[in-house]
């Protein structure tokens, strides 16, 4: 079992910057997949980034590429979502997913949530 806690959610007005970071229980991070997504209201949850378990690989989706960055720690069982020039758009919760499998995207491979962290962007 493997516990999620995103942080790091807030107000920031267009073109700034957040950086999300999420804490994991467990011993065995190292061993999962750890994806980003977010949901804004009135739609459905989307990928935003992923990175395999020992940071080698990384997938963004295209709305997001050249402007966010997910990295991660696996001494300190944290993965982070750093978020730059941020758009309106970007608005949603943010949720950290852990997946067993290697660098899989897809929230339906994903096997463990956390409960997300609002971002909004205002413009």
């Amino acid at each position: 079992q493997v516990q999620l806690v995103e942080s790091g959610g807030g107000l920031v007005q267009a073109g700034g910057s957040l950086r999300l970071s999420c804490a994991a229980s467990g011993r065995t991070f190292s061993a999962y997949t750890m994806g980003w997504f977010h949901q804004a209201p009135g739609k459905e949850r989307e990928f935003v980034a992923a990175i395999s378990w020992n940071g080698g690989r990384t997938y963004y989706t295209d709305s997001v590429k050249g402007r966010f960055t997910i990295s991660r720690d696996n001494a300190k069982n944290t993965v982070y979502l750093q978020m730059n020039m941020l758009k309106p758009g970007d608005t949603a919760v943010y949720y950290c997913a852990a997946a067993r499998l290697d660098s899989v995207y897809t929230a339906i491979d994903m096997d463990f949530w956390g409960k997300g962290t609002l971002v909004t962007v205002s413009s």
